[in-house]
């Protein structure tokens, strides 16, 4: 049995905080099966709107902490919890990267375009020398309670502009001691996919979207 349809309610994302207008990312995260989060503790790590750890209370979580650096988006997703009753099993922290402890469930849909953003609302879609990503990375499996696993949201767009070698993640994993326990992918569907005038087009039209199960190697440690 799978999570099902989308999320229960509306959001309301507050002034200059980025709205998520992608599906892709959303449906493969419905496609988690329930065994995997009934009872679970989550961590969100750059939640935005907190629409991901919403999808995941929704499914069956027992509760999550979310984070953000940006104080715009911290109240908006406190005010997105109240609105879909979700306050009392959700708690968001201004604070980088982690919260202190462990959970069950670390989730992160971080910016995908490793360039210097322009803006803050460029911040949810650029990354500065894949700061953000490398932390995450960095941080994950301290803070994964035993059998925990970390569920990641990337687009390979970087990929396709030549801003990161096929095999980057990869590497960058091995190096962390992690290794992709699954995975699953889906082609993004936004709009600019299929805008022809737009000058990134030959790449977005095979942009491919993938949620990573991501545990500790069997290995113990780094490659």
């Amino acid at each position: 049995k799978c999570m099902g349809g989308e999320i229960q309610g509306k959001l309301h994302p507050h002034y200059g905080v980025y709205l998520p207008t992608r599906t892709d990312y959303v449906e493969l995260l419905l496609a988690v099966p329930v065994k995997e989060l009934k009872g679970k503790r989550v961590f969100d790590v750059g939640t935005g709107t907190g629409v991901l750890s919403f999808l995941l209370l929704q499914g069956g979580a027992a509760s999550a902490v979310a984070t953000d650096t940006d104080p715009r988006a911290v109240a908006c997703a406190r005010d997105n919890a109240g609105r879909l009753g979700l306050a009392s099993r959700f708690q968001v922290l201004e604070t980088d990267l982690f919260p202190a402890g462990t959970a069950d469930l670390v989730i992160s849909n971080p910016p995908w375009i490793p360039e210097p953003p322009k803006n803050r609302v460029d911040r949810a879609v650029f990354d500065d020398d894949n700061r953000f990503l490398l932390g995450f990375l960095d941080g994950l499996a301290a803070h994964l309670n035993p059998g925990g696993q970390g569920l990641l949201v990337l687009s390979d767009l970087a990929v396709l502009l030549g801003l990161r070698p096929a095999g980057w993640l990869e590497e960058q994993l091995a190096q962390r001691g992690l290794e992709v326990k699954w995975k699953r992918s889906t082609p993004a569907r936004h709009s600019k996919t299929k805008d022809k005038g737009d000058p990134l087009h030959t790449a977005r039209s095979k942009e491919i979207t993938t949620l990573y199960g991501l545990v500790p190697s069997a290995s113990g440690g780094p490659a």
